[in-house]
């Protein structure tokens, strides 16, 4: 048989796969990588009301308990992936959909809740600051974040798309030259260099062995 025209085996997506990913580098990226593989076969981390319960956690956000919902969550991934597409617009040096900055701009546009300062018989405390958002405050909260990023030189210039080509998550390099090659050295990297051995050990054997 043709090695051509066999199947690609699928990569098995374990629990690790689909566990939320908080170190992209800033809250807008973090709302990104809750899809992940995206240029193979996509895996939903944020598919469920608990899933969006965690993530809200997982960045210090809280969420009105009325508006944790299936339609909240619908309009959150579509803010998701209109983010993905400015940013990979960036990475990758091409312009981004109109449909995309629209979306933003517009779930940009309510304000989000500004915490004041009240005076008290020992000193000063803060109002407001844990109040529970609604599901548009808390949208308006990502997309800032996202324009902050991006309006930033330094931060815009650290952007950068994992090497695995399974991967490709976005996400901040602040290290040192800027050539981290992976979006976590624990998962990607680790995965790449094992492939690489692998390889230098099918390469090395004796023909037939």
């Amino acid at each position: 048989m043709d090695s051509s025209t066999e199947p690609v085996p699928r990569p098995r997506v374990t629990v690790r796969l689909r566990a939320l990913r908080f170190d992209a580098g800033s809250l807008a990226l973090n709302l990104v990588a809750t899809l992940g593989r995206r240029s193979s076969v996509p895996i939903e981390r944020l598919g469920t009301l608990d899933r969006l319960r965690e993530w809200c956690a997982g960045v210090g956000l809280v969420l009105r308990d009325q508006d944790v919902t299936d339609e909240f969550l619908a309009e959150l991934r579509t803010l998701r992936e209109a983010a993905y597409d400015v940013v990979a617009a960036v990475v990758h040096g091409r312009s981004p959909s109109a449909g995309s900055v629209a979306l933003l701009n517009d779930r940009a546009r309510p304000a989000p809740p500004q915490p004041r300062l009240r005076a008290t018989g020992t000193g000063v405390a803060v109002d407001g600051a844990d109040r529970p958002l609604s599901g548009r405050e808390l949208q308006s909260v990502v997309v800032r974040d996202l324009i902050a990023l991006l309006g930033d030189p330094e931060r815009r210039g650290a952007l950068r798309a994992c090497d695995s080509s399974l991967c490709t998550m976005l996400y901040l390099d602040h290290t040192p030259g800027r050539r981290r090659r992976w979006c976590s050295m624990r998962l990607c990297g680790n995965s790449a260099k094992a492939a690489k051995h692998r390889r230098r050990r099918a390469s090395a054997a004796p023909a037939g062995s």
